[in-house]
């Protein structure tokens, strides 16, 4: 199972700068595409409690929130830290 989770839309830039941003550092994630598969909306709006737009990225079943709160971890330096910690625990 991927530490990191992201739900996008194919066409969407806040998704690809996202994407551009986990594919920068070396994270391997799961991208769930809610415009090629549907259901997978429904899926991500429960799991972020209401949160309709794209991205939704989740780190260890975390919600972090879309593009601009991961950047903001990023620039803060808290998200190398968040993807440290969450990998040195046992996978569920």
């Amino acid at each position: 199972m991927s530490l990191v989770k992201i739900y996008t839309k194919s066409t969407c830039p806040y998704s690809r700068r996202a994407r551009q941003l986990l594919d920068a550092k070396g994270v391997q994630y799961e991208e769930k595409v809610i415009d090629i598969n549907p259901a997978l909306r429904a899926e991500m709006i429960a799991a972020s409690n209401g949160k309709t737009t794209t991205p939704q990225v989740f780190i260890a079943g975390r919600h972090i929130g879309g593009s601009d709160e991961l950047l903001e971890l990023e620039h803060s330096g808290e998200l190398d830290v968040l993807l440290a910690d969450s990998s040195a625990q046992p996978s569920a």
